[in-house]
């Protein structure tokens, strides 16, 4: 089993992942590839090998993967408390802006000043998504197989609008069944770190369902039924927030009645155009849930408890898990199986990128059915040539160039303010 080298200075640590919860724009392909570069190729603080068997796992997590496998990393460096605070540090920046900007859009509606700055950050992450999935496919097209699963999984998810955890599945038995099973096991499992797993687990269960037994019991109906709610989300959330989006949106506009379909889209906006993973929209609906039955308490008390129950499962499956990706990896058919799982994640992400690329150089995009394909086509006159302008110029700089991730957004934010 691997376990945690503190290699490096806490302090020196702590900084670079509060530097990436900040930066965490652009969904999980760009959030994946900023990871790889701060401690992968800057710093060697993770190997190639366990950063992809990290990131392997992670996918086959329910739950936001990037933020799994910002917990993963730290783990890998201090244990615990190495992993609560990179967890940590990357949902928490995120979390209080969509807080800050939940409290505004309640407060006074649509703040156009921070809608040019979005729009302008929009176009760098367009850039930073394209960087991270040319990275990602260059590390895993070594084998014509590869490529060819990860061509597969994007064809399957992208137009034929297969579930992701069908495809993870079809990934890893089709590597399984490829694997001869040959080659030596060198790491093994002591019963005294099955029982401190389960230790972990049990704990961990009672940190996250603690909460919610004392709001079922101080008959607070609004607060329980989200955190019921959320709850559930957070174990369905296979492949990321994208693949249960639609299920949340129909049940909080249709089903409890929270907020009206035009607070949904808007909640979604800002969600894609503030760092952290999208399913910080958990956040923004609670808030304005209840705000709107309670006030500012009820919706802070929301939000809270909606943040608890979303992120909480996360942590508990990383320390569940963590212990054993490397033992997993050193299992021949099992290793087979995690790397046809992580080549398929490959066809997953280019799916993510040209769906963002769409929804970001296109104000509406629409889909078609043509027999069992679905086509994403956008409306041409919706096209924001302004976006693309300076999605170009981002291109140039981190591209070209290779400047500062923060200098690139920094000047597309203020290229939003000038042209919105």
């Amino acid at each position: 089993m691997s376990e945690p080298t503190e290699s490096v200075r806490f302090t020196d640590a702590l900084r670079v992942w509060l530097k990436i919860g900040l930066l965490s724009f652009g969904g999980p392909a760009a959030q994946i590839a900023l990871m790889h570069r701060e401690m992968v190729q800057q710093r060697s603080w993770l190997s190639e090998s366990q950063f992809l068997n990290g990131l392997g796992f992670c996918m086959l997590l329910p739950g936001p993967e990037a933020m799994q496998l910002a917990t993963y990393s730290g783990w890998r460096l201090y244990g615990t408390k190495g992993g609560l605070a990179a967890g940590l540090l990357f949902v928490l920046p995120g979390a209080l802006l969509v807080l800050l900007l939940a409290s505004c859009y309640m407060a006074f509606g649509d703040v156009p000043v921070m809608t040019a700055v979005f729009n302008g950050v929009k176009a760098a992450v367009l850039v930073i998504v394209i960087e991270a999935l040319l990275r990602l496919a260059k590390r895993m097209a070594s084998t014509v197989e590869t490529v060819a699963v990860a061509l597969l999984a994007f064809i399957g998810i992208f137009f034929l609008q297969i579930s992701f955890p069908l495809i993870v599945i079809a990934s890893a038995v089709y590597g399984y069944l490829r694997s001869s099973g040959q080659g030596r096991q060198q790491l093994s499992i002591s019963s005294e770190q099955w029982k401190s797993t389960l230790l972990t687990f049990v704990v961990g269960m009672i940190m996250w369902w603690g909460p919610v037994l004392m709001l079922w019991l101080s008959g607070s109906t609004l607060l329980t039924q989200m955190a019921l709610f959320f709850s559930r989300l957070a174990v369905v959330t296979f492949g990321g927030a994208y693949a249960v989006l639609a299920y949340m949106a129909q049940d909080v506009v249709s089903g409890f009645g929270w907020l009206t379909g035009g607070q949904m889209m808007d909640g979604l906006g800002l969600a894609e155009t503030t760092p952290g993973p999208l399913i910080l929209v958990t956040e923004f609906v609670a808030y304005v849930a209840g705000y709107q039955q309670g006030g500012v308490a009820l919706a802070v008390a929301a939000a809270a408890i909606t943040l608890w129950v979303t992120f909480v499962p996360c942590f508990i499956w990383i320390f569940v898990g963590a212990p054993f990706i490397e033992w997993l990896g050193e299992q021949p058919r099992l290793k087979a199986a995690l790397q046809m799982v992580t080549a398929a994640v490959v066809g997953v992400m280019l799916n993510l990128s040209i769906w963002f690329g769409l929804h970001v150089l296109f104000k509406t995009v629409n889909s078609s059915q043509a027999g069992w394909l679905t086509l994403w086509i956008p409306e041409w006159s919706s096209f924001d040539w302004r976006i693309a302008l300076l999605s170009i110029v981002a291109a140039i700089l981190l591209l070209g160039r290779h400047y500062n991730v923060i200098l690139v957004l920094a000047v597309s934010a203020l290229g939003g303010l000038l042209l919105f």
